[in-house]
């Protein structure tokens, strides 16, 4: 595939992707994702090559004019769109499948410690992310998992495990909202739909819990209160188990009056 044809694809993908976009030479002149990809080509094609020096100065200068920073060593695939960019930052062994789309802030990094940063070179550190994936604004994917084909990760959330594919996930940490997502677009990657919130149903089902045992608690309560009212009274120094006994005996005689 030739450089225009490829140039062209990614033109093409954005139009369809965004409403407001409206042709190539508009989209080629005035979207800084498309220009951050085309930067990080360049880029990449050198790093790969060994000229790492040159490819981490082409990715700067490309993050100066575009605030969107990728890594040289990251792989990126076809038809990336990074729709408006700002803040976005792609790790070094970060990986992007086709067609996946990215919003500003999103944070494709590492949870590797700082110390003995020697040993983790050329280490996998970074999320691999699948084709036809959505990123919302704001999220943050976090270590070497993988986003599935298709899935969809919500505004802002923090996604620490592997995300299935066609599933959308949304919070802190990122949870399953929905299955079989792939067949909506999903702006920002967060479902817009009827979808309950899983922190909230995990609160209310705490809430049913507790109501249930503070029903049975009381229940509990008014039951030992009759058995309470109900008890035999006893005499002081008196053993309820046996009347004979200690100041039960004071009472015999009065007991055999009443039964002559």
């Amino acid at each position: 595939m030739s450089v225009f044809q490829i140039v062209k694809d990614e033109l093409d993908s954005i139009i369809a992707r965004d409403p407001a976009a409206r042709t190539r030479i508009e989209v080629a002149l005035t979207y800084p994702g498309f220009h951050a990809v085309m930067f990080h080509r360049v880029a990449h094609g050198v790093w790969i090559r060994g000229w790492r020096f040159l490819g981490r100065a082409v990715s700067q200068m490309g993050r100066f004019l575009t605030g969107i920073e990728i890594h040289p060593g990251a792989t990126v695939g076809r038809r990336l769109f990074i729709d408006h960019g700002m803040g976005t930052v792609v790790g070094e062994t970060a990986e992007i499948g086709d067609d996946v789309t990215m919003y500003h802030g999103v944070t494709l990094g590492g949870v590797s410690p700082s110390v003995n940063s020697a040993a983790q070179v050329n280490r996998k550190r970074h999320p691999t992310i699948r084709n036809g994936a959505i990123i919302g604004s704001g999220a943050q994917v976090l270590g070497p998992i993988i986003v599935g084909e298709q899935a969809r990760v919500g505004a802002n959330a923090v996604v620490v495990k592997d995300v299935p594919p066609g599933v959308a996930v949304v919070g802190i940490p990122a949870r399953p909202v929905t299955r079989n997502a792939s067949s909506d677009f999903m702006a920002y990657g967060t479902p817009t739909g009827d979808h309950p919130d899983p922190v909230a149903r995990a609160v209310e089902g705490l809430m049913e819990q507790v109501t249930a045992l503070k029903a049975r608690v009381e229940e509990l309560e008014k039951h030992e209160e009759q058995r309470d009212v109900v008890a035999p009274m006893t005499l002081p120094g008196m053993d309820r188990n046996n009347p004979a006994t200690e100041g039960g005996a004071e009472i015999q005689p009065l007991r055999r009056r009443v039964e002559s």
